[in-house]
Formats: C-alpha cells, structure tokens, sequence
C-alpha cells in the first residue's frame, strides 16, 4: 500500500513535468512562471470620459466602468492586472505588454447601443460621373438642410434623412471610421459602417442602451424538440427596463421591410452586428443567430456582455511602465523562503532527529509539486506571479510543516501509551488525519472566500495558499505517510534508536504492548528530571485534569491519615 502510494505520486509529478515539457517544446511555455506587474513591469493604459454635454463623470459611472473594464481584461486571459480611478480618469495596469486583441478590449470604451437601420448599401463612397470616371462624393455642403421634410412619427420613420445626412451617407468612407472619442448624438440619427467595412447604415436614434444587458452568452441553437440545428447564436437577457424598451422596439420593426426591420448594435461608433427582427420579442431574452462560427458568436457575446458602459471613454496615454518593486524584491522573497525552509528544517531536526529528515524531503517534494502547477497555470491559464502570491507561498512553507508535526506527535503520543512503532504509524495516522484535513479545509475555504471577494494582488495570495494548501494535502497522505510506513519496519527506527526521534525511553514510554510493563531501569536525576517534565508537556487536558485530581485525593488522604 505504502509502495503503490508512493509510485502515484512519481506518477502525477512526472505527469506535470511532462506537460510542462510539452508546452516548452510545441508552445510558448517556459520553465519560469510569467510575472505580475509589480514585479515585471507592463502597459499602462489611461481613459479620459467623454461625456457628450462636457460634464464630469460621477463616481458611480466611473466604479461601474472600471468593474466591466476588469471583466473584459480578465476575459482576455490577463491576470494580475489593475483597474482603478484616478481623479476623473480609469487607469488600466497590464503585466507584460498587451497586445493587439487585450488593447482592443480596453480601448473600444463607447458605449453599446441599440439603434434602429434606416438605409443599409454598400460602402462605396465613389459614383460614376459623366465622363465616366469615378469620382469621390464631395464633403457635404455645411448649407444643405438638416431639418426633417416632416415630423417624425417613430425612430424609423424615413423623413429624419435629411438632404445633409444624406450627402454625408454618400460620401463617409468606411476605410476611416468615426474616432472612438467622438461621441454621437443619441437622440439623432447617424452614419455608420460594419466593423469590417462590408456595410454602410444610416441608423435611427438610441432605443435600448447597452447598460440594460445583464448576460450575454454564445451556444448552439436548439429546436423546441431540444435538438442542436449545428448554428451558432448568441443569446441576450435584459433587466426589467431592457425588456420593456426592447418588446417595444420589436413590434415596430417585425411589422417593417429589409432593412428597416433590422436593428444595429453600436459599439465603439461601429456596427458589430445588425441582425433582423423576425418575431417580438417581449420575455428580454432575445436571440442573435446568422453566419457565426463558435470564435465569433463568442467575441459577440463578449462585446454584448462587457461593452456596455455607462459613459464614454477616449484613450488619454498608452505607456509602457517599469516594476513598481522588480526582481530585487522577487529576490528577496525567494531568499525569505529559503531562510524559512532552513529554519523549519533545523527545526525539526533538533526537535525529530533523523525524522526531520521525512519532513525536509515532504516539504522539498511540495514545493516541486507546487512550481510545476504554477508554471503550467502560467502557460494555460496566464497566471502571472506577484510579490503576494510569493507571500502566499511563503505562508504555505508553516502550514505545510504543521501537517507533519501534528503527524509525528501523535506516533509520539502512541509510543508513550506503549504502541509497537508501527502499530503507532497507523493508529498516529487515523487521529492525525481528521485535525489535518479540518485545518487544512479551513486554510483553503478561507484561500476561496479571500479569492472571490478579493480584488488585485490578494487575489495572488488567496490563490498560491489554495493550490499550496490542496498540494500539502496530497504530499501528506501520497509521501509523508507512506514514508513513515516505510521507515516504521526498519531496524533504526523499529528498535527506537535515539537519534530517531521515536525513541519511547526519551519518550516517556512505561507500557510496551501485549499487557507488558517495562521495567523501570535506574536513570540519573537530570535525565529523568527531563523525561518528567517532557511527559507532563505531552499530557493532554484529560490526562492533566485526572493527575491533578488524583493528586489532590492523595493529599487530602494523608490530612485525614494523620
């Protein structure tokens, strides 16, 4: 059992090792852990509201704008990264340097809407005069009338086109789109293109603002049977507002032709998609469906889900900063947990003899166990490694030699009661193992409590304590006992030598199994002087309570005796 314990072990660690090798050599990993910000460096990114009556941003819009921004960088696969306010400003802090998709996310910070298509046609902006050539549509005549011929009766009445929108439909060209600060007029109609320059619109003002989408996700479509048509879709969920301005807005169109029965969805001052309406839509729950593949039906849902701020955005700086703390403080955190490793190890040497050695190598093998995951995290997962998730691994360094002392005392508490050595390996193992999982349950509900609720680098500590945490775990019951099994039928520590550590003389012990005593043999005064005192030390509450109370009766026997 011991054997077969120890070789799964071998097995998961060559396991990881295996895998990291893998990434090394047909991917981007590295034996190194990527890492985080203060220690590496990154891009910092600084977004200026741009609000459209020239008014400065509340700091609700700005807390709200900075959550949504988080969730887009950590949708991107970037961790360890900072969001936060500055003055009227959002600062985005990315380790490394970002690239071109994590900038998009973070740059295309206009606000997602929803407006009705009043004229959709090719993005030509060229016609063919009479000479036959081709000729660009002139820049519009500031004189031409932007009034409308009549009053509208709805967002997708025709007579908002105007002779001056109009000519600025004909002439916009597509190859250079509206800029991300400009910031549109929601009560008006605009002109608009397809992000990939396929299709200009003239669209209708704002129906449904992007801030009323609570969820956004992409999956197959099913028939009512609950079979998948093999399309892609993306589906929507609207609050209670959303619902209500979308149903509305679906009854008009559904009765209407192409395109007119077409909505836009606006982001960035682009059109990421502009679907038709073919049935009202009044439970908030509508779906978008069309030529998506998985990858594009998820980059929809994505700018659906965390493309809806509140308030508009233009890029004030884009720089690359230094290490707020550098490899100097990663240094001394390594060397921090080098010292700590020594002193936990010459601690149980003093204290365990040889036996400190099973802890030595215990804590060797988790911390193998432990840069395996976190690099192969760093390649899959873009875990990046702060100077608080060194902490953490630091942390971890006591917590994983407590499951061990916890361990190795109660082998020591069996020997004093009389237990063969490996008679006291097993039943020390049953009464360890239950503190150690209950302490070690509570080490990782706390590391998943701090994770969830936390933001920014303690989500590094609460991590690294997690994984370091499960890893003790594993490493206690796959080696550290197994090891001790081993250990238990040796003659060095079966015959209880005293540089064992589980010498049951030193221990205390009086009682030696199979209801026989030991015989008491003389010592000097200082030797036992000590074993006493060490025997009271090891006494639980119990057994100090019942020496007290026997003490107590003898004393009060001896009063009444004389």
């Amino acid at each position: 059992m011991a054997r077969r314990s120890l070789t799964w072990l071998g097995v998961i660690t060559l396991g990881l090792l295996a895998i990291l090798i893998g990434g090394i050599l047909t991917s981007n990993a590295s034996w190194a852990p990527k890492l985080a910000l203060d220690l590496e460096g990154g891009t910092q990114i600084i977004l200026q509201p741009n609000i459209e009556d020239g008014s400065q941003a509340t700091s609700d819009q700005l807390n709200q704008a900075v959550s949504i921004i988080r969730q887009r960088v950590d949708a991107s696969g970037v961790s360890e990264a900072e969001v936060n306010t500055e003055g009227n400003n959002v600062v985005v802090s990315i380790p490394g340097k970002a690239d071109e998709e994590t900038r998009k996310r973070i740059e295309a910070s206009a606000k997602l809407e929803f407006r009705p298509v009043l004229v959709a046609g090719q993005p030509s902006n060229t016609f063919v005069g009479e000479d036959g050539t081709e000729t660009p549509y002139p820049t519009p005549d500031p004189a031409l009338p932007n009034t409308p011929t009549a009053e509208p009766t709805s967002p997708s009445d025709l007579s908002q086109i105007t002779p001056a929108l109009q000519a600025e439909y004909q002439a916009f060209d597509c190859s250079q789109p509206v800029e991300a600060g400009v910031v549109q007029p929601a009560d008006q109609p605009i002109v608009a293109c397809e992000v990939d320059g396929s299709v200009k619109y003239i669209l209708g003002p704002v129906e449904v603002e992007g801030s009323h989408i609570t969820d956004a996700t992409n999956g197959m479509r099913t028939t009512q049977s609950g079979a998948t048509t093999g399309e892609w879709a993306v589906n929507l969920r609207f609050d209670r507002e959303g619902t209500e301005q979308f149903a509305k807005v679906t009854s008009r169109l559904n009765g209407l032709e192409s395109p007119q029965n077409q909505f836009a969805i606006v982001l960035d001052n682009q059109v990421i998609s502009a679907p038709q309406t073919l049935a009202v839509i009044s439970d908030g729950r509508p779906e978008i469906s069309g030529n998506f593949t998985q990858e594009s039906s998820k980059t929809l849902a994505d700018q659906l889900k965390y493309g809806a701020l509140p308030i508009s955005f233009t890029v004030q700086s884009s720089d690359q900063i230094s290490a707020t703390l550098g490899s100097s403080q990663l240094q001394i955190g390594i060397l921090a947990g080098i010292i700590g490793l020594i002193l936990v190890g010459i601690y149980t040497l003093f204290q365990y003899r040889m036996l400190g050695f099973v802890t030595i190598a215990s804590l060797i093998i988790a911390g193998v166990l432990t840069y395996l995951v976190i690099a192969i995290l760093s390649w899959r997962n873009g875990y990046r490694l702060s100077l608080a998730g060194v902490a953490g691994l630091i942390v971890a360094i006591g917590f994983t030699a407590d499951s061990f002392i916890i361990y190795f005392e109660r082998i020591r508490d069996e020997l004093r009661d009389g237990r063969g050595l490996e008679s006291a390996v097993e039943a020390g193992w049953r009464r360890a193992k239950r503190t150690i999982y209950a302490s070690k349950g509570v080490n990782l509900l706390a590391a998943v409590v701090l994770y969830v609720l936390a933001v920014g680098n303690v989500k590094g500590f609460a991590f690294t304590l997690g994984v370091t945490t499960v890893i003790d775990v594993i490493v206690v019951i796959l080696f550290t006992h197994p090891m001790l099994q081993l250990l238990a039928r040796t003659r060095f520590f079966s015959s209880g030598h005293p540089l064992s550590g589980l010498d049951p003389k030193a221990l205390g012990a009086v009682y030696r199994g199979r209801a026989q005593f030991r015989a008491p043999t003389e010592v000097n005064k200082v030797k036992a002087a000590k074993s006493s005192r060490e025997a009271t030390k090891r006494q639980t509450i119990a057994e100090r309570k019942q020496a007290e109370l026997i003490a107590s009766g003898g004393t009060k026997s001896q009063e009444k005796d004389s």
